[in-house]
């Protein structure tokens, strides 16, 4: 059974248990709390020396750090993970895309204005930049959804669960999705895939370990 070291409110971290849950996968999960350092012990270091989550561990010590690549290690040979050349390389487009430009403003501003005690006033000088591309990203994701309905492979994949993560809360973060009709039509269409499970909700399937 794979063991995945994850924190809850962690977008990266809701993927995985998304798709775990999705795919029926069962799994051993351990909550990590960043914001109190569990993440930087020795013992979680020397499971992944960048000390972050999530963390699947998929055989006794063997590790696999990343969201994005466990996604892709946890879906292979499902139909969430496209097998056609164009049609990966398209799903790897998106999540490279959720990577470089969703994570780093939308999960950012996320993370600092929503989880961390005092962070508006410890990033204030962050804000306007992850506003900024927060909101070009979106306006991409936008252009895509008003033709298509999915983002890879004309169909619901790992590529829309990357995206989901941080783009469904990206209200909390003071971003306005009234603008981005295809955006919310999207999202409402990936809330109602089968076995669908929210951020905060306990994940069926899961056994809850102690960190």
């Amino acid at each position: 059974m794979y063991t995945l070291y994850s924190m809850q409110r962690s977008g990266n971290c809701y993927k995985v248990r998304l798709a775990l849950t999705q795919l029926r996968i069962p799994y051993r999960l351990v909550e990590i709390d960043v914001l109190k350092g569990e993440n930087r012990t020795p013992e979680f270091r020397a499971k992944n020396p960048s000390g972050r989550v999530p963390l699947l561990e998929v055989a006794a010590g063997r590790w696999l750090p990343e969201s994005n690549a466990i996604l892709w290690y946890i879906a292979g040979g499902t139909p969430l993970a496209p097998e056609d050349r164009f049609e990966r390389a398209e799903a790897l487009r998106w999540m490279f895309f959720e990577q470089n430009s969703m994570e780093p403003s939308i999960g950012a501003a996320y993370f600092w204005l929503t989880l961390v005690r005092g962070g508006r006033e410890l990033k204030m000088h962050e804000i306007e930049g992850w506003t900024e591309a927060g909101y070009a990203a979106l306006g991409l994701m936008e252009e895509h959804l008003e033709a298509n309905r999915f983002f890879a492979a004309d169909r619901y994949t790992i590529a829309d669960i990357a995206l989901y993560a941080y783009t469904h809360i990206a209200d909390q973060a003071g971003f306005d999705l009234a603008g981005y009709p295809a955006i919310r039509r999207w999202l409402a269409r990936v809330a109602r895939q089968p076995r669908h499970v929210t951020m905060l909700e306990d994940v069926p399937g899961a056994l809850v370990a102690a960190g």
